[in-house]
């Protein structure tokens, strides 16, 4: 993943291994692909394929600025019957350029691995079905419910260092994005998000008994504090240590009971 600004920056002809996946965020910029030139503009989302040679620098004064993550090609193809291509290179899709951005900009720092995990293959999927020749696969997966199970079941008991999403999948005989589908289906939500309040409804008891926020996170799993933080007010509108002030502190007991029984 790469996150750049330049004033007057020309990059020399080069090519990658992988995917260029971009979305421009500032400015406008020129790249000089397959025998053409394509300008982009703020929200202007480019793919570039792996091994064709390009250029890229400033479209007008005032620099350029982007966000670029570089998949494999691997990572377009879990939705659909082969790797896509992208007869277009520079797409004009508001709502998954907003979507590409925000993951970029979530995923640039401190983050689940999980979350990371989940959130790529789904856009990812979604950019070569809209936009790549290949051919979608089904989306429905039979025993959605029987999968959400035993995922939810297989993250609770390994709550402090959860399978990858990779690893959830092989046992089932799914894809990363079939098994995102599944979960989906019936949950409502990715596997990442669903383990999210799974550990913070763990931790209301553990704040319930007097722990301190830190103490809280390290007992369900969250990286740090600030992990915890983020996600309590996303699930409950209030900050671990709010909560923690408004309830009366209980006996700590050693076995937390689990709320999915």
């Amino acid at each position: 993943m790469l996150t750049a600004r330049f004033d007057r920056h020309r990059y020399a002809p080069h090519y990658h291994e992988e995917f260029t996946v971009g979305v421009c965020v500032g400015g406008f910029e020129v790249i000089d692909y397959r025998g053409g030139r394509l300008h982009l503009g703020p929200g202007s989302i480019v793919v570039l394929a792996p091994g064709e040679v390009h250029t890229g620098g400033p479209g007008a004064s005032g620099g350029y600025a982007y966000r670029a993550m570089y998949p494999a090609p691997l990572l377009l193809a879990e939705g659909t019957t082969a790797t896509p291509h992208f007869r277009d290179a520079v797409m004009d899709d508001p709502e998954l350029a907003a979507a590409l951005r925000a993951a970029h900009t979530e995923l640039s720092g401190p983050v689940d691995p999980l979350e990371a995990e989940s959130r790529l293959p789904w856009l990812l999927t979604a950019l070569a079905r809209r936009h790549g020749t290949a051919r979608p696969l089904a989306d429905h997966v039979p025993g959605a419910d029987h999968i959400a199970r035993a995922v939810r079941d297989r993250l609770a008991d390994e709550l402090l260092a959860p399978p990858s999403l990779a690893e959830l999948a092989a046992p089932l005989g799914l894809s990363r994005y079939q098994l995102l589908r599944a979960f989906r289906t019936s949950t409502g939500m990715p596997p990442y998000a669903w383990l999210a309040q799974h550990r913070v409804t763990l931790a209301r008891t553990h704040l319930e008994a007097g722990l301190r926020p830190a103490e809280a996170a390290s007992l369900v799993g969250f990286a740090d504090q600030a992990h915890l933080t983020r996600w309590f007010r996303r699930v409950l509108g209030v900050t671990p240590a709010a909560y923690r002030a408004s309830v009366r502190p209980c006996t700590y007991r050693n076995s937390v009971q689990d709320p999915r029984r």
